[in-house]
């Protein structure tokens, strides 16, 4: 399949490496070369399977409108933009194209987001978050955070979990689900060695996503791959 990469950055960069090296043909384009969107015209997407983006959440939009509008398929690997998530998938279900969206498409990270659900379940425990990542990431607190913060209210409505953001260096991504009670203290981490993992899951994400229509969360799906 031929997949494009929007997003020449770090991530970027390892997707498309990582796509090559599972035998698919590959274009990058990066923000000055898309700006706004406005590559991502008919005649460039003719022939592309599946669209793959690791931009910003500003570009991220405009990217979705443009691929969907065209019923093509996209995995938005970027967080921070999803106010904009249900006018996505709508925009997706009525062109009959293709969006797999997620806070991480790391494999490790989505056991992660099943673990915290059993941890949440713990009577006597309060529950915070602690998140690191590199000092150019644009959202704080990151998306993942917030997915971890999610599963456990959904386990332990009204409950308060405070998340803590921390911007160091070239930080590659580590999450921390901690439960303290007066008895004892119980931690989930995940610590990203590189940013493969993330590059990985999402063209898994791509494969999966190729000749499919409809807007799918990559935690539903990643069992699948």
């Amino acid at each position: 399949m031929l997949i494009l990469v929007l997003g020449k950055g770090k991530t970027g960069s390892l997707a498309a490496e990582v796509a090559r090296e599972r035998g698919h043909g590959v274009r990058a384009l990066d923000i000055n070369e898309n700006e706004h969107a406005s590559a991502l015209t008919a005649p460039n997407l003719a022939g592309v399977d599946v669209v793959v983006d690791f931009t910003a959440p500003e570009a991220a939009v405009e990217n979705m409108r443009a691929v969907l509008a065209l019923g093509g398929r996209i995995v938005v690997g970027t967080t921070g933009w999803y106010e904009h998530l249900n006018d996505m998938k709508a925009l997706a279900i009525q062109r009959g194209g293709g969006l797999l969206y997620g806070t991480n498409f790391s494999i490790g990270v989505q056991k992660l987001f099943r673990l915290t659900a059993e941890l949440a379940k713990l009577e006597g425990y309060r529950f915070s978050i602690d998140e690191t990542h590199h000092t150019s990431k644009l959202d704080a607190p990151s998306g993942t955070a917030i997915t971890l913060k999610e599963i456990v209210i959904a386990a332990r409505p009204g409950a308060d979990v405070p998340i803590e953001s921390h911007r160091v260096g070239d930080a590659k991504g580590e999450h921390v689900v901690r439960a303290v009670s007066d008895c004892d203290t119980l931690e989930l981490r995940h610590d990203a060695k590189s940013r493969r993992g993330f590059a990985l899951g999402a063209v898994r994400g791509a494969e999966w996503l190729c000749g499919k229509s409809g807007a799918f969360d990559f935690r539903g799906i990643f069992d699948q791959l």
